[in-house]
Formats: structure tokens, sequence, C-alpha cells
């Protein structure tokens, strides 16, 4: 053993825990905890703490990084704010957020972006990043933006979604790919597309049967390659967003120089016309979720490593709004809190393996968006650690949400594997479904 660990009282150990390792390994060793950092990994039975947690038979893996959530702050905090979204986020074992711009006002100027990250600096229980948001008026402010200290990039939206947020054409999408330096993360729905398909279906009576028939997969596909070509052009590397088509996986499996993308737990659990004769307006989002053949392709995209990430889209909504009638009815679900134990149940019916989920959770969010010091389990990277019992069953329920809205389209799922402690900056942030009253996020930070 080194002579400096007798010199060390770590903040916390963890002890005999199953580590995923970065070189696809799990290892039955201790994890010790100092300054916010994980400063040994190895036997640790004769040093000492002021924590020691026994860890005996749960796994460890890198803390949770979901790279899409909408948390609604400022403007639109009767659906959510950073304070009950962060506490969603250590409840499922999600250390970091990346939250997009389609707040009220929207973050395209810096006097906004500065002030989500303040709010965050208090309320925050998990790490935050915040993008900047893209509108044709603000092209020549992209550059500012994006260098703020802990912005993670730019967010574009080609096709309307909740907010104002709209970047439709060609011309102002190439600008801002020649402009930015940053990954541009892009919701890939032809605005141009939709508008017709709304105004094709104006005249019919309408219910949410027909939401994945006006947003419709040519939509999405269409504008998937108008973005690959102009990625192309610009020289210009570009992040999909919740893919929701097999016909994109395919594209993508042939662009993967250009273009790496995202996939919801949603669009991987739930098939249309089913979820929608079972939960109706609460299983409407954008892009909506499509039929068992897409669902089929997306999984397909997932096992070949075409598909990298998988992140919430964490997008409440009130009950009562959810409730309103189609087209009424506001598109988004909440996620960030079951995105850990719905994809850890699918490790556990062997649909991925608990590497590809560190993988797609950790090690790629960190890779796509230069994120420092986090996604793996090495001594003196960040001590953001999700330990998880693969064995627990555990039911979802609404009142376990700590979302604002107070529910979830997984209501009365049981489900296989579940967080059981979440650990953020070397500190303990939920411990067997209790929230410790500790503001922990810090900002997160990226290479040059």
């Amino acid at each position: 053993m080194h002579e400096k660990i007798n010199m060390i009282n770590f903040d916390i150990i963890l002890k005999g825990g199953e580590l995923v390792l970065p070189n696809k390994k799990i290892d039955k060793l201790d994890v010790g905890i100092s300054n916010c950092l994980i400063k040994e990994i190895g036997d640790l039975s004769k040093m000492s703490a002021d924590k020691i947690i026994d860890i005996t038979g749960l796994t460890v893996m890198p803390g949770a990084i979901d790279t899409q959530v909408h948390f609604r702050e400022p403007g639109l905090t009767h659906k959510e704010d950073i304070k009950h979204g962060s506490k969603g986020a250590v409840a499922g074992g999600v250390t970091t957020f990346f939250e997009m711009p389609n707040t009220i006002p929207p973050t395209t100027c810096l006097r906004e972006l500065e002030k989500k990250f303040q709010i965050a600096e208090k309320n925050s229980f998990c790490n935050y990043s915040f993008f900047a948001g893209a509108s044709k008026e603000n092209i020549h402010e992209i550059r500012e933006l994006e260098s703020f200290t802990g912005c993670c990039g730019v967010k574009i939206f080609m096709g309307s979604s909740t907010g104002d947020l709209l970047v439709e054409d060609d011309k102002s999408v190439l600008e801002i790919l020649k402009v930015s330096k940053k990954m541009i993360a892009v919701h890939s729905e032809d605005e141009y597309r939709l508008r017709l398909r709304a105004k094709e279906f104006s005249e019919n009576k309408l219910s949410v049967f027909n939401h994945p028939e006006i947003r419709d997969t040519t939509s999405a596909v269409s504008c998937t390659k108008r973005l690959l070509k102009l990625a192309h052009e610009a020289k210009k590397k570009i992040h999909i967003l919740h893919l929701s088509t097999k016909d994109e996986v395919e594209l993508l499996a042939n662009n993967k120089d250009i273009a790496t993308c995202e996939v919801t737990p949603q669009h991987l659990f739930f098939n249309s016309p089913e979820c929608y004769k079972k939960l109706g307006t609460f299983s409407q989002m954008n892009p909506p979720i499509r039929d068992k053949t897409h669902n089929l392709g997306l999984w397909d995209g997932l096992s070949q490593k075409v598909i990298d990430v998988i992140g919430s889209d964490h997008a409440p909504h009130t009950i009562q709004e959810k409730n309103k009638s189609y087209p009424d009815s506001p598109s988004g679900m909440t996620g960030v809190q079951t995105l850990l134990p719905i994809m850890l149940n699918f490790v556990n019916k062997g649909k991925l393996s608990i590497f590809d989920l560190v993988r797609l959770v950790c090690e790629n969010p960190c890779k796509i968006y230069s994120i420092m010091n986090k996604g793996k389990i090495e001594i003196d990277y960040d001590a953001d650690l999700t330990v998880i019992d693969l064995n627990k069953e555990f039911t979802i329920t609404n009142d376990w949400i700590h979302s604002k809205s107070k529910w979830t389209p997984y209501d009365g799922l049981k489900i296989k594997g579940i967080p059981v402690f979440t650990i953020v900056n070397g500190k303990l942030v939920m411990e067997e479904n209790q929230i410790i009253d500790e503001v922990a996020g810090k900002k997160v930070l990226f290479k040059d």
C-alpha cells in the first residue's frame, strides 16, 4: 500500500462494493473520498473516515449524467424548478444535468444564462450546466454565450415544441454551425413539414392518436437529412436529440464521423398505439412515441452503438395541463428520476449490459461534450457516484416523484434495479430513497 494512504482521513469510504471500472471490469474494491474527489481505490479496511458506508452486494457506477432536462426555471415554475428537478435527479441516481434553454424568457442572452447559474448555485442538489438557445436574432452572440464558464453548448430547435425557440431554415442553421465552437444539440423535426401536416389535419376531429401522424416520421427523417448535409458543409459535429425513428438510425450509422445521437427511455419503453390507449395525453411528447417497428429500430441502434447517449428529456407539465384534450394538451413527460430505474430494469432483462449503460450515461456524455473530471471511477476524478442495487425490486409511483408536477408515465410499474445511494462532489445526497437536504451541486467544467 502506498505510504501516502496512511496520511489520509477520508470523508467517506464506500466499503465492499462491486465497482464498474473504466477497463470494463467489475471488481470488489473500496473507494476513499476526500475533498470532493476519489482519492483511493483498493483495500481500505485499515483506513479511517468520517463516514464508512458498507455497500457489500451493491454495484457502484460513475454518477449518471442526464444531458437533456427541462427544469422550467425561470418562467414556468408552476411545472418545475431547479430545486425540485435536481432533487428528482439525485433520487434517481443522476449526479449531473444539462438543462435546456426554452424557458421564459429563453436562454438566448448572457443575462439569462447567468441568471440560471445563479439559481442553480443556491438550489441544485447535483451538478449543473445550461445550454444557450440559438435563434435567428442571436447568431452574433453565440460565441460569447457558449464561452461562458459552465455552458455545455448550443441548442437548436428546428421544429417547434414547448416555448418559442425556433430556427427552421437551413441558412440560419448553417450560420450557427459555422460560428459555434462547442457541441450543438438539435431537436430534429422539420418545421415546414409540421406546419403542412397541421394544416392537413386542421379540419379533422383530433385525438392523441393523431400525434404521431401529424408529427410523422417524414418530419423527423427529412430534418435529420438536412442537418447531416449542413453539418458536412460546415465541417461541424452535431448531436441529435431524442431519436424516434428506425430510419434515422440507418442514416446516422453512415454519418458517425459528423453526428452523435441520443435516445430516451420513453422511446425504448413505450410503443404506439398501446401507450396512447393506456396513458392518453400523458404519453404525448415531441417527437412522438411511434410503433413497434421504430422501437425495435431504436434498440438495434443501441446494440450497434449507433446511438451514443441516453437522456431523459425530462419535460414536465402539470396534471391539469396534461389532462387537456388533444391538441391543446402540452407535449412532454417527467423522466430524470426514472432514467436509471427504467434502464436498470432493461439491464436485468438482458436488453443491455451494465457496461453499456455506463457508456451511455457516464462515459459518452463526457466524450461528446468534453466534460472535465467526470464519467469514470478513477483516482482524482470528481466523487460523483451512483450506488445501485441490481437485485432490489421497486414499484415506481407518482408519490415517489419529486418533480413539482408529481406524476410519471411509469406509475405502478414494478421494476428490478434501483439507485440506493447518490454521492455528488463527495457528499451523500440520497440514501435509501431519502434526500439529504444538501445543495451539493457545482457548475460543470469543460475542456477548451
